[in-house]
């Protein structure tokens, strides 16, 4: 099924001296601003991740236990951060586990 996109728009403009302008920037997420060597660390975890249990295997997990796996997972690679262990990128794998878990919350019953 084709899905009809729309272009949003906020009605009000930012015209530059070219007479090239834009719907305004205000209220939209700054993606630019995030670091890009930490999307970068990121994207590399989720390319490991994919290598080691297959593309997207993460969303897989329906069950509530299978769910929380991702929290514990959090907790115990913040608290090796915090104790400064580097055997693996610890502070970015907190990341990715909180980031699947909250994927979950939003994607699926739990």
């Amino acid at each position: 099924m084709k899905k009809n996109y729309i272009t949003k728009d906020s009605g009000k403009r930012v015209e530059y001296d070219s007479g090239f302008n834009r719907d305004v920037a205000t209220d939209k997420p700054r993606y630019d601003l995030i670091p890009h060597e930490l999307l970068k660390r990121l994207a590399e975890l989720y390319t490991r991740g994919a290598e080691k249990y297959g593309e997207d295997n993460w969303q897989k997990a329906t069950t509530q236990p299978e769910i929380d796996r991702f929290q514990q997972s959090a907790w115990r690679h913040w608290m090796q951060w915090v104790a400064g262990e580097d055997d693996e990128d610890h502070a970015i794998a907190t990341i990715w586990n909180i980031i699947a878990y909250e994927w979950h919350t939003k994607h699926k019953d739990c």
